[in-house]
């Protein structure tokens, strides 16, 4: 993909734009990354994707800012005549010669670029996919969006591999969250999600449909469920930054429910989706 990048401080040519070898997030995995959603060339909640990147930067120890890069996503957009894209920006500790605890006097490497989104077809939101629960070997830091994603990774691939679309992790019995999604059960119209504590990532978009679950007045319980809840739930559904509201109808080759999408899922996902279109008509959400 052609076009802009930030990087450190100057908007360069993607395939000119260097990183130094010794780059910690290079070497160490050492920093923090959001993915923003562009509809219409309209950022979808950039203020949240911010302010979790700012308290991940703020946990790691890693003196940065993120006020400023607000501009600098708005002018990457501009720049790039952006259309329906994803925003990719990431900060990290900075080069330094490698060793494991911090390194003094050291700047971080901000680099914010974008890439094609890939937009998922109506067919299948309205029939809803198959997921696969996989053993959450992660680290107990879920709830940082570091760049350390290979269990994520292998995850994701073992759910390509077995024809799947996402994977979904369980700590002993309980589910906690995909690996790049929140899941959401519901059972006797009553909706279940995995609160917010360490071991899961607080999804943005799961914020989102939070806040609509409480406008439409619905019961939503923020607790932990097993995966026979899940097996035996009335519907499922994931929420993403690229999932957006997705509904589950099969975990491990077992039908969920009637194995269609149900009538909760629905009207969040077509909440979600007048929220989408507000925001690529250039409104605040």
């Amino acid at each position: 993909m052609s076009g802009k990048v930030y990087l450190n401080g100057k908007f360069v040519d993607r395939d000119k734009a260097m990183i130094p070898v010794e780059d910690r997030g290079f070497m160490l995995g050492d920093g923090v990354y959001e993915v923003v959603r562009l509809y219409k060339g309209n950022p979808f909640c950039l203020d949240r994707h911010l302010e979790r990147m700012q308290n991940g930067l703020d946990v790691l120890k890693i003196k940065f800012n993120v006020k400023e890069l607000e501009e600098v996503c708005y002018k990457i957009i501009k720049i790039n005549d952006l259309e329906e894209a994803n925003l990719y920006i990431q900060v990290t500790r900075g080069a330094a010669p490698r060793q494991h605890h911090f390194p003094e006097d050291i700047r971080p490497t901000v680099l914010v670029m974008s890439y094609p989104a890939a937009p998922i077809s109506q067919e299948t939101r309205q029939h809803g996919v198959k997921i696969v629960l996989l053993p959450d070997e992660r680290w107990n830091r879920c709830c940082i969006k570091t760049i350390q994603l290979l269990p994520n990774v292998l995850a994701k691939q073992q759910a390509k591999e077995a024809g799947a679309f996402e994977a979904v992790f369980y700590r002993g019995d309980i589910i906690t969250e995909g690996s790049s999604s929140n899941i959401f059960i519901v059972k006797d119209e009553k909706i279940f999600t995995y609160p917010l504590k360490e071991n899961i990532l607080g999804g943005v978009t799961r914020s989102v449909v939070m806040d609509i679950i409480e406008a439409e007045g619905l019961e939503v319980y923020e607790r932990e469920f097993t995966r026979q809840e899940l097996l035996d739930a009335d519907e499922v559904f994931l929420t993403g930054t690229t999932t957006e509201v997705m509904p589950v109808v099969d975990v491990d080759g077992k039908k969920i429910s009637t194995g269609k999408p149900g009538k909760i899922t629905g009207i969040i996902a077509e909440k979600f989706e007048k929220l989408k279109n507000k925001v690529a008509e250039g409104k605040q959400l």
